[in-house]
């Protein structure tokens, strides 16, 4: 689905499909070249990085492992409800591993930081973060995140894994979601 099929929900188109990959096609260039030497282990977090995760793995040019988890600090609204809880972990055990955690956006940091501490407590290698998006006006957890495609306003955005209630995700684009639609 293109903006274009979906005009009047959006107030907004912040980046295009195109926009998107040459940029993931960027990141991914510096992940191969951060990484080189090292096996790599993309843990992508559901339901959001489901596309950023699909895109970069095709993007890179050497072998990777990907596994999931499922972390929900969202309920069907628009602004997070604080509460994080893990619904699907990992099937990897990550002692000795390299791993790099998948996001689509970084929004308030809240579930990213708790993220990080439950993988930190796993004894990795090593644990980055690459994000699609970032809300740096949003942002009140300090989390680092070392590879980030977009800064977004704190607004809401949907699109390229973005939801709002379990739609829009599918958007190639990315643009701010009309307050009609939600209000």
């Amino acid at each position: 689905m293109d903006a274009s099929d979906i005009r009047s929900d959006l107030s907004d188109v912040l980046y295009t499909a195109d926009e998107i990959q040459q940029r993931l096609d960027d990141m991914a260039a510096q992940i191969e070249r951060d990484y080189d030497g090292r096996e790599l282990l993309l843990v992508g977090v559901l339901n959001g990085a489901l596309m950023v995760m699909a895109d970069l793995s095709r993007t890179l040019t050497r072998h990777c492992e990907m596994d999931w988890m499922a972390i929900s600090s969202y309920g069907s609204g628009t602004q997070s409800s604080g509460v994080v809880r893990i619904l699907k972990d990992l099937n990897t055990d990550l002692a000795g591993r390299h791993v790099l955690v998948v996001e689509d956006i970084v929004d308030t940091g809240l579930t990213l930081a708790y993220l990080i501490q439950n993988l930190k407590s796993r004894n990795p290698a090593s644990l980055e973060v690459m994000a699609m998006f970032r809300k740096p006006d949003a942002l009140n957890s300090p989390v680092t995140v070392k590879y980030v495609g977009f800064d977004l306003p704190n607004e809401f955005v949907v699109g390229y894994g973005l939801d709002y209630a379990g739609r829009y995700r599918n958007l190639r684009d990315v643009g701010t979601l009309s307050p009609h639609v939600y209000s």
